[in-house]
């Protein structure tokens, strides 16, 4: 069965890749593409082109399965709370909010189908698992985490490498202070965890996890080399979750 699928941001980097995938893949449909320029998106011939005012009316119709968002913080709330009335399913992989803003996708969930997640990657949700599991077997071992994203991207440190951090905190039952990078006399404290942001060029994303013990080291890194990797989790997650009942769901059920 065809998934239909409304995509916002779509004239961004990453709402182009969702149109550019679904429209490729007869498992999808994309019958809605949101734009605050509508005119500026480059979507399949049979998708409505709309604005964000119009796509309640959209949603409301039944036109769409499931929404697959990836735009900004004040933005996809708005959208959570479009989906949260119509009771369409919402994925998003926008990162960077605050408590106010995960309070709002919360309360969404309560009414429809949600899934937030920082990376739809499966090879990140792999390195996850690998992190937990050496800090498990390292539990004394001093832990670093290093991203590198492209130039225009607007949170530090990624919603991913947060991911990571909690993570570590999870496997480890507590939780460590996060030092954001170092200057001037900065010896390590016992139990931090330090965390580096890098920005540069068009790299679509890379994590890396330090964990040192002593006279050893393990060094577990992700690398995404497009950002169509990260379309293609997002359009799992969005067969997956439609027509599912409201709450808040996690990619690691997708991929499980």
């Amino acid at each position: 069965m065809t998934t239909r699928v409304a995509v916002t941001g779509a004239s961004g980097v990453m709402g182009g890749q969702v149109l550019d995938l679904a429209g490729t893949d007869p498992a999808f449909g994309v019958v809605i593409a949101v734009s605050r320029s509508p005119e500026t998106i480059d979507a399949p011939d049979d998708a409505a082109l709309a604005s964000d005012e119009r796509l309640a009316d959209h949603l409301a119709d039944g036109d769409a399965d499931v929404v697959v968002d990836f735009t900004a913080p004040a933005a996809t709330r708005r959208y959570a709370t479009v989906c949260a009335e119509t009771g369409t399913p919402l994925v998003t992989g926008t990162t960077g909010f605050d408590d106010e803003g995960l309070a709002a996708l919360s309360a969404a969930a309560k009414e429809t189908a949600l899934l937030r997640a920082s990376n739809f990657s499966r090879g990140l949700m792999a390195l996850r698992r690998a992190v937990r599991e050496a800090v498990t077997a390292l539990p004394d071992a001093d832990v670093e985490v290093t991203e590198t994203h492209h130039s225009r991207k607007r949170d530090a440190p990624s919603g991913t490498a947060v991911t990571l951090l909690d993570d570590v905190d999870e496997a480890r039952g507590e939780a460590a202070e996060r030092v954001h990078g170092r200057e001037g006399e900065a010896p390590r404290s016992a139990g931090e965890v330090g965390i580096h942001a890098r920005r540069a060029g068009g790299l679509a994303g890379e994590h890396e996890v330090l964990v040192a013990d002593g006279p050893e080291a393990v060094t577990l890194t992700h690398r995404a080399e497009s950002r169509a990797t990260f379309a293609a989790g997002a359009l799992d997650a969005a067969a997956w979750l439609a027509g599912r009942a409201p709450g808040t769901y996690d990619f690691a059920e997708v991929l499980d």
